[in-house]
């Protein structure tokens, strides 16, 4: 079981190095394409459509990473307030309701990348299921942190993030 958890925690550090890689690259494509709208007088036809992609893989990978921190937002009031015992099963049951959810991204992410897999991007000429592909492969990391952390209630220490 702690291997398990470690692959999580490993997984989860190379995505957070794609995540500053992605976000300092769609940082400078936006202030390359700023410079040569207002400076040049020019515009880059390609780049607006490369920092949206840039933008949605930015998005679901960047979730996985807050969903494995523990940072996303909750109000856990009641949570707290719970007798231990409620706690735990409350705790187990939104885990595997999570990895649910978790499984139908991958799913319906894959089928919809299948469904998309001959078209492409106008400005960039990319085929938009290396775009869509996010979605699946998010969903694969978020089931694989989910795992870790219901691993780590049914050992009976809640996950630290």
């Amino acid at each position: 079981m702690v291997t398990f958890e470690k692959f999580s925690t490993a997984l989860n550090r190379h995505v957070e190095t794609l995540l500053f890689v992605l976000g300092f690259s769609m940082a400078v494509v936006v202030a390359v394409q700023v410079f040569f709208r207002y400076v040049l007088n020019q515009s880059l036809f390609w780049s607006e459509e490369l920092a949206r992609f840039m933008l949605v893989w930015l998005t679901f990978l960047g979730a996985s990473v807050a969903y494995k921190r523990g940072s996303h937002p909750g109000i856990d009031m009641l949570y707290k307030r719970m007798p231990p015992a409620v706690r735990k099963a409350s705790a187990l049951l939104v885990h595997t309701v999570s990895m649910g959810l978790f499984v139908v991204m991958i799913v319906y992410g894959y089928q919809f990348s299948y469904f998309v897999r001959r078209q492409i991007s106008p400005a960039l000429y990319l085929p938009k299921w290396i775009i869509f592909s996010v979605i699946p492969v998010s969903g694969a990391i978020f089931l694989i942190h989910a795992v870790g952390f219901l691993l780590h209630e049914l050992r009976g220490t809640p996950h630290d993030g």
